[in-house]
């Protein structure tokens, strides 16, 4: 046997038996679903995972420093970090604030493959034409998909978030311009038209329920805005990252659950269904029609996909490490942005758990 054979061989050893943190759980895991009532909840701690315990308080003392409320790390469905600040808990409700777009972007693919909506379809074959002051032949250019993907080419600047008939005007045909708008709210409209229930009901009975959430719609400022728990965002976080099955149910068909959570037209390459995409060669950011180049958050991982919501409310998903991570609080940096140079920062931090 050669010299360099054995060299190598021992070189072989070294390496696998090195002490180096893996981020990806093991294959063999299983995926976890915390049971639909009740608090309890499995854990796996950072020494499980071979992460670095002194990673641990720099991350803490950054989202205390940035006014944040609750924070949860899952990895295959089970707790790694929970913490709670300033005076929250994990009894405490919260807004989604956008982070809850994702929500209605759900339950949008629940109502189509129950067979009650086509997201190709115009929006007023389903609540009736004269719901914008578009010209009629305008209105009827604008499908359920586009207000999915925010290419509706309503008016977004000039009429602020206000979705009444009169405050939604023409900017651009449909399908031509993405623009970040809450026009989309007109699909719970839609939903509750074609359920013939409202649009709470339904969203009850077939996601909130059926997943263990709880939680409340309510109206601000003309808004239907999502009020849960951190964990109730964690469980539609890990519902994502198991594509739409909870357990052996599937509860959202995975072919939309694809189309979700990938680029859903050719302008704005970092969005989806109402989903934020990250690792795409370019983006547009609420407000703007500038184009930026690489992807949305740097230090982030490229799979991931995110709900992202005023004042950094925050579900990131990351099926390469079985991943999700929750943040809800108040803004970071005094801004009401869903994207911020907190994202950044913060999946830095979060990075030097495992790297």
């Amino acid at each position: 046997m050669s010299k360099i054979y054995i060299l190598l061989c021992l070189f072989l050893l070294v390496s696998c038996s090195s002490n180096t943190p893996d981020p990806n759980p093991s294959p063999q895991e299983t995926m976890y679903f915390p049971p639909k009532t009740g608090d309890v909840w499995e854990t796996k701690s950072i020494a499980d995972l071979g992460w670095k315990q002194n990673a641990v308080q720099p991350l803490l003392d950054y989202l205390t420093l940035k006014n944040s409320k609750s924070f949860i790390i899952l990895v295959n469905g089970r707790i790694v970090m929970e913490q709670y600040f300033n005076g929250h808990s994990a009894s405490t409700p919260w807004y989604w604030a956008s982070a809850g777009k994702t929500l209605t972007a759900t339950i949008t693919g629940i109502a189509q493959q129950e067979g009650l909506i086509n997201i190709n379809n115009k929006v007023s074959d389903y609540i009736g034409t004269g719901w914008t002051s578009l010209p009629l032949a305008k209105e009827n250019l604008i499908t359920n998909k586009h207000l999915l993907t925010m290419t509706s080419g309503i008016e977004d600047i000039a009429n602020g978030d206000n979705v009444s008939a009169s405050k939604l005007t023409y900017k651009a045909d449909a399908g031509t311009r993405w623009a970040y708008h809450n026009v989309y709210v007109k699909l719970q409209d839609v939903i509750a038209k074609a359920s013939g229930q409202t649009w709470s009901n339904y969203f009850n009975s077939k996601l909130r329920d059926k997943i263990g959430m709880t939680g409340n719609w309510i109206q601000i400022d003309n808004n239907s805005v999502y009020w849960s728990t951190a964990r109730s965002m964690a469980r539609f976080g890990l519902l994502s990252l198991n594509k739409g099955k909870w357990e052996s149910t599937t509860i959202l068909n995975e072919t939309y659950f694809n189309e979700a959570t990938n680029t859903s037209q050719n302008i704005n390459l970092g969005y989806g269904y109402l989903w934020w995409l990250n690792g795409k060669s370019s983006y547009h950011l609420p407000q703007s029609q500038l184009q930026f180049p690489g992807s949305i958050i740097p230090s982030g991982p490229n799979d991931m996909f995110m709900a992202l919501g005023k004042n950094d409310q925050k579900i990131y998903v990351i099926p390469s490490k079985k991943m999700v991570v929750i943040r809800m609080g108040e803004a970071a940096d005094n801004a009401n942005l869903a994207l911020s140079d907190f994202d950044n920062v913060l999946w830095q931090k979060i990075n030097a758990l495992y790297q």
